[in-house]
């Protein structure tokens, strides 16, 4: 189809179309313009979904993710716009739903770079031997997370077994919260690596 002649999209679209045709030919430049164009509109409306600041702020770099990875699935029947705010609210709905099934609080840290999860939600059953499955799975995460280098070991610990803010953990170790967030994400990436390599034993 010849985005050009197409006459139901508006121009700001057209453009978008452009730019994702670069991005799947691997042009950063691409990436980053869709990045810029849409950044601060889709945190806004995952905000409004969450109403977390920080769980926003993970969700929308995981929806971007999701979306680039999956660039060569996009079809110019609707805008990217469209394509890449219903990626967003469906992880919106999924970590909602998660949170309400009072599962284990781990669910954000082995989710990949391209938005895949790696299924380590646990529900909080009463039933023993739902307790006794997920208290080995407990036990396998704190074995996973012990692996890992120090620096990365504490600060998962704070964040997802102690459940502490960013801006908390930034305090407490006297770090700037840009370098907290950006060595936690480099964490979960390890931590998501382990988990590849053992899932079929979990």
């Amino acid at each position: 189809m010849d985005i050009e002649d197409n006459k139901e999209f508006s121009q700001k679209a057209l453009y978008d179309f452009k730019l994702v045709e670069l991005a799947k030919n691997g042009d950063q430049n691409a990436f980053a313009e869709l990045m810029k164009r849409y950044n601060r509109s889709l945190y806004h409306t995952i905000l409004k979904m969450i109403r977390n600041v920080d769980d926003a702020e993970d969700l929308t770099i995981e929806a971007f993710a999701k979306a680039f990875k999956n660039l060569d699935k996009f079809k110019e029947d609707y805008t990217f716009s469209t394509w890449l705010f219903r990626i967003a609210t469906n992880n919106c709905i999924d970590f909602i739903r998660k949170k309400k099934m009072n599962t284990l609080s781990l669910n954000n840290m082995f989710t990949g770079d391209g938005g895949e999860e790696v299924g380590l939600d646990i529900p909080d059953e009463s039933n023993p031997q739902e307790e006794a499955i997920r208290s080995q799975k407990i036990a396998l995460m704190q074995n996973l997370v012990s692996k890992l280098p120090t620096k990365y070991r504490k600060l998962v610990t704070m964040r997802y077994f102690e459940e502490m803010a960013y801006q908390e953990i930034a305090d407490e170790l006297e770090l700037p919260i840009g370098t907290v967030k950006a060595q936690l994400h480099r964490a979960r990436e390890l931590l998501y690596d382990m988990i590849k390599n053992q899932k079929d034993h979990i």
